[in-house]
């Protein structure tokens, strides 16, 4: 059986992964109209992987190791930014066309609700163990 203070990790783990891809999410949204610079670059679009990581040891009190979460890396989305012809831009390309970040701005929308939903869910169920550590503490008064 998982202990009760295992609980506090899985959760502590998943709202911290959540807290990570929200900034993300964040950092994404606020450059979603942002033009290529001097280089000719335009902001690429971050991506959070998560990973299981696993915690406490099997074979210790308290049962079989717990499985937590972790963000194993950030990538950036190479998907070609959007091209907008606007000649009188002052960041045009020869051709007339000014290149956008590849934010899509719907999906980081919903990036963000599951993220922030996912967030919640945690800090509930960290309320939820909270709730039945003091209820069983006062059984024992």
């Amino acid at each position: 059986m998982m202990s009760m203070f295992q609980i506090f990790n899985v959760s502590g783990s998943a709202v911290s992964a959540q807290s990570q891809r929200l900034n993300v999410v964040a950092s994404n949204l606020a450059n979603v109209d942002t033009v290529a610079g001097p280089d000719g670059q335009a902001y690429k679009a971050r991506q959070v992987t998560f990973q299981t990581e696993m915690m406490g040891q099997l074979g210790q009190p308290g049962g079989p190791a717990a499985a937590g979460v972790k963000v194993s890396t950030i990538t950036e989305d190479q998907t070609p930014g959007r091209k907008v012809h606007d000649p009188k831009h002052p960041q045009a390309d020869a051709e007339g066309y000014v290149t956008y970040s590849n934010v899509n701005a719907v999906e980081e929308m919903v990036n963000m609700i599951s993220a922030s939903r996912s967030y919640q869910n945690n800090v509930e169920v960290m309320n939820t163990a909270k709730t039945l550590l003091m209820k069983t503490l006062q059984m024992g008064q």
